[in-house]
């Protein structure tokens, strides 16, 4: 598979050979989930994506009675839509950072792909 570059926390996002440990995928799906809500009216805790989530994870652990076998299509699946999730968030954060809002100057697009213009000889610029 893929693999995406190195976000800010030093670590590889979305990388889909070597899943990790299923608690650490719960809790990045429950983080975005968190920021899925936004400022919601009620805890994210209510909401049934959490509760979902949770379950699933219960339900699919391994006890020292019984191996689950769907465990790893599980974790798998988490972590696909934790990509997912992550993707949505930072692609809506791209949007509306460099998102078109009308016609720009030469020097404020220059800005935006890190270049300055010359200065005109004279002082005009």
């Amino acid at each position: 598979m893929r693999r995406r570059s190195i976000g800010r926390r030093g670590r590889e996002e979305c990388k889909m050979a070597a899943l990790g440990s299923p608690l650490r995928t719960l809790r990045g799906l429950l983080r975005e989930l968190r920021h899925a809500g936004g400022r919601a009216s009620r805890p994210y805790r209510d909401t049934p994506a959490y509760q979902h989530v949770v379950a699933a994870f219960r339900a699919h652990r391994v006890t020292s009675e019984k191996l689950c076998r769907a465990q790893q299509e599980l974790h798998f699946q988490a972590a696909t839509y934790l990509c997912l999730l992550r993707s949505v968030r930072e692609h809506g954060a791209l949007h509306q950072e460099y998102h078109g809002k009308g016609e720009r100057s030469p020097e404020e697009v220059a800005g935006l792909v890190g270049f300055r213009l010359p200065q005109q000889p004279g002082g005009k610029g």
